[in-house]
This record gives C-alpha cells, structure tokens and sequence, in this order.
C-alpha cells in the first residue's frame, strides 16, 4: 500500500502548486475584489444607477487661431483626411474649459469641427463653430460607481489599463488552476471536493439551459 504522505512527488507537486497559487492570489488579490464587486454594480446598473450631471461652458475663439483652424478644416475637407490638432487649440481649450483635446476622436468640416472626449465614467465633447468662433463644452459626469464599471469592461480607459487587466486576468487564471490540481491533491481525503466543484459548474450551466432565451 503506497503511502500518499511520505510520497517526495507529491510533496514537491503540492509544494510548487501552493507556491503559484499563493502569488497568483497574491497579484489578483485587489483585481478580483474590484471586478467582483463592480459585477455587481453592473448586474443590478439599472436599480443603482443615478442621475449623471452636466455641465456646460462657452467661449469665442480668437480670430488668429480661428483663421488657422478654418485653414485646417478647409484642406481636410479637400484632402479627406483628419489634420493634427494645433497646439495652439489644445492649449486654448486647456486654459479655456480645463479639457484635454483629443485629435483621434476629431470631426473635421468646413462648418465645424468636432472633439469626443470620452472616458471612464462620463463623457465631454468640444464643438467650434467655424464660422462664427463660438466654442461650447459639455461635461457628463456619471459618478463613481460608473466610473469603476467602465474600469471592469475596458471603456475609453487605454492601453496601459488594457494590460493591467490582462495581467490580472491571467493572474486569476494561474489561481484557478492551481487550485484545481491543489483540489485534486486532496481529493482523496475530501470526498465532497468534487461534488462541489460539479456543483459549482452544473448550477450556472443549468441556469444558462433553462432560463437565458
């Protein structure tokens, strides 16, 4: 009869295995606290979702920077292509509304040109008129709980957040799967190891088959 205790395999495997799990745990710790409780928030958006704020602001742009941006607008129109934005506009908007132009998401025409400013948790946009200078801002504010569901799936929050979810997420997978081979380790002397790993699949499987039309 093998003795599962004094086996050196084991030993090492169940070692090696608890070392992973514990760093995996470790570097998704606080990325499955904020995804599970921004699931949450998202599960139940409608119940808990508030009132956004808006706010408005206006502004005359002056006449030098305008004739430079009617100049721009007039050879995109001709050219078809979306022109660089000034800085010399990147910084009027700075001083003028506190926004950050961003060129990526810039409508031009020869009647107005246009900036999206999305981001997690709200949105902004900058419209110019070309013909009479007038400038507007509009900031939406969603609040917090908005902002982190935005952060759970990704929305207008770049690269760098890109891959900080990968990381996290494959974090979790590390966590995962060493725990199914710690659970497997133990198994023998855990008979509900696996009923309740069956459990844990059949039920959010049965739920899919039955009621998601």
């Amino acid at each position: 009869m093998n003795v599962i205790v004094n086996n050196p395999r084991r030993a090492y495997w169940l070692k090696t295995l608890h070392q992973w799990h514990w760093i995996s745990s470790a570097v998704s710790l606080i990325g499955i606290l904020l995804f599970s409780v921004t699931g949450i928030t998202l599960n139940h958006s409608q119940q808990i979702d508030s009132a956004p704020r808006i706010s408005e602001q206006a502004a005359i742009v002056p006449a030098g920077l305008l004739a430079q941006i009617n100049a721009l607008a007039a050879d995109a129109e001709l050219r078809q292509y979306t022109p660089a934005t000034p800085p010399a506009l990147t910084a009027w908007v700075k001083q003028s509304f506190g926004a950050e132009l961003d060129g990526s998401n810039a409508d031009w025409h020869t009647r107005e040109v246009y900036f999206s400013l999305q981001r997690p948790g709200g949105d902004a946009w900058v419209s110019i008129s070309l013909r009479s200078g007038g400038a507007k801002y509009q900031n939406t504010d969603r609040g917090w709980i908005a902002y982190f569901n935005d952060l759970h799936k990704g929305r207008y929050t770049g690269t760098a957040w890109a891959w900080c979810i990968d990381l996290i997420a494959a974090a979790c997978l590390m966590f995962s799967i060493t725990g199914l081979f710690i659970l497997q380790l133990h198994a023998r002397n855990r008979p509900a190891t696996w009923p309740l790993v069956g459990f844990g699949l059949l039920v959010p499987l049965l739920l899919a088959l039955l009621f998601i039309h």
